[in-house]
C-alpha cells in the first residue's frame, strides 16, 4: 500500500506521526477540504504531467489549476496529463493519494507559487484517506522539489 511507503519516508525524518488518516475519502480537493474541515484551498493537490518519457509532479493549491500558456512558457511544452496508469506507474500512489514523497528520483517535484499564501497546507500522503499538515518550506523540504515556479491560474 502506499501510505506505507510514504510513512517509511517520513519516518527518515521522525514525522511519520504527523500523517493524518481518515475514516473518509480525501482523494479530490473537496473531500479532503471536508475531512480536514479546512477551506478547499489549503489543499496541496499534486497533479502528473508527462515530459517526453519522464514525470513532472506540480503541487499547487486546491482552488488553481494549471494555465496552459503558463506551462508552456516555462517548460517549453504543452501540458500533457498522465494516464491513471501512468500515475502509478511513474510515482508509486493512485489518483486520489498522489503525493510528492517517497516518488523515484527520476520523478521532477515542482511546487507552485499558489501555496506560498498559507501558513499550512495538506497534501495527500499516498492513499485516498490520508494528509500531513506542512508549512510550505516543509512541504519544499521534504518534497525535494526543484524550485518554486508560477505555472497556476
Amino acid at each position: 500500500m502506499s501510505i506505507e511507503k510514504v510513512r517509511e519516508f517520513f519516518k527518515k525524518f521522525n514525522m511519520e506521526n504527523k500523517i493524518l488518516e481518515f475514516d473518509v475519502s480525501s482523494a479530490t480537493v473537496d473531500l479532503a477540504a471536508k475531512a480536514l474541515n479546512v477551506e478547499p484551498a489549503r489543499i496541496a493537490k499534486t497533479l502528473s504531467f508527462k515530459q517526453g518519457e519522464d514525470c513532472v509532479l506540480i503541487v499547487c493549491a486546491g482552488d488553481v489549476r494549471v494555465d496552459n500558456k503558463k506551462y508552456k512558457a516555462y517548460f517549453h511544452t504543452k501540458a500533457k496529463m498522465l494516464s491513471p496508469d501512468e500515475v502509478l506507474e511513474f510515482t508509486g500512489h493512485a489518483i486520489g493519494g498522489v503525493c510528492p514523497f517517497g516518488v523515484s528520483n527520476d520523478v521532477k517535484v515542482y511546487l507552485d507559487e499558489s501555496l506560498k499564501r498559507f501558513t499550512t497546507v495538506f497534501p495527500a500522503c499516498g492513499s485516498s484517506n490520508s494528509a500531513i499538515e506542512l508549512t510550505p518550506e516543509e512541504l519544499s523540504k521534504y518534497s525535494s522539489s526543484l524550485e518554486w515556479i508560477d505555472v497556476c491560474s
